[in-house]
C-alpha cells in the first residue's frame, strides 16, 4: 500500500466512525421533537378553548331569545310598559353571564297574523330594541314558520344577536363571529300583548289588527 493510500484510508475510517457517532448521538432529539410539536399542540389547545366558548355563547343566545319572548308573552291583559321591558332585557342579559354583555343586542316585537291575505302575513304591531337592537317598523311583514301563520292570532317575536370575539384570534376570526337566534311565543294571558305607548290606552285596549 502506498503512502498516499494510507492517509486516505485513515480519513475514510474516521469519517465512517464520525457518521456512526452522529447516528448514535440522540441527546437533542427530544428537544427538536418538542420544538416541532409545541406549536401544533398550542393551536389545538387554543382552538378547542375558543370553539368551546363559542358553542357556550351560542347556546346562551338561543336561551336568551326564548326567554325574552316567553317573558313578554306572560304580560297581563292591561299591557306591557317601558319599565316591564327594562326588566325583561335585564333578566335576559343576566343569562349571558359570565360572558361580556356589551356585544349583546335584542329586539322584542308583537306580530299580528293577517288571515285575509294569501298566504297569511305576519305584520309588526309594536317593537322595542335593547342596547343597539333596531326595532322593527310598524306593519313590517316578518317571515315566520308556516305552521304559525294562523289568521287572526298574535305572536311575540324576539331577536337576539351577539358578536362573539375570540380571546386569542389565531384559530377563529379576529373580527368575531355574529351569533343570532329568534323565538316565537303565543301570548298567554290574553289574545295579544298591548303596548300602550303605541296603542292608545282605554280601560281594556283592543288588540290591534292593522
Amino acid at each position: 500500500m502506498s503512502r498516499v493510500e494510507k492517509p486516505v484510508s485513515k480519513m475514510w475510517l474516521r469519517a465512517r466512525l464520525s457518521i456512526r457517532g452522529l447516528i448514535r448521538d440522540r441527546s437533542a432529539v427530544a428537544a427538536i421533537e418538542f420544538a416541532m410539536v409545541v406549536p401544533i399542540m398550542l393551536v389545538l389547545f387554543f382552538g378547542t378553548v375558543e370553539f368551546s366558548s363559542g358553542v357556550a355563547v351560542d347556546r346562551k343566545v338561543s336561551l336568551m331569545a326564548h326567554t325574552l319572548s316567553d317573558l313578554a308573552s306572560q304580560s297581563p291583559t292591561t299591557g306591557v310598559s317601558d319599565s316591564d321591558f327594562v326588566g325583561f332585557f335585564a333578566a335576559n342579559a343576566a343569562i349571558m353571564q359570565p360572558y361580556d354583555t356589551t356585544p349583546l343586542k335584542a329586539v322584542i316585537s308583537e306580530l299580528y297574523v293577517d288571515g285575509t291575505t294569501t298566504p297569511p302575513q305576519a305584520r309588526v304591531q309594536w317593537s322595542k330594541g335593547y342596547q343597539g337592537g333596531t326595532p322593527l317598523a310598524a306593519k313590517t311583514v316578518v317571515t315566520v314558520p308556516g305552521a304559525l301563520l294562523v289568521g287572526g292570532t298574535y305572536l311575540i317575536y324576539s331577536q337576539v344577536n351577539y358578536l362573539y370575539t375570540p380571546t386569542v384570534g389565531y384559530v377563529m376570526s379576529k373580527a368575531g363571529i355574529n351569533l343570532s337566534d329568534v323565538s316565537y311565543t303565543r301570548p298567554r294571558q290574553s289574545n295579544c300583548v298591548i303596548y300602550p305607548a303605541v296603542v292608545p290606552p282605554t280601560p281594556i285596549p283592543p288588540c290591534p289588527t292593522s
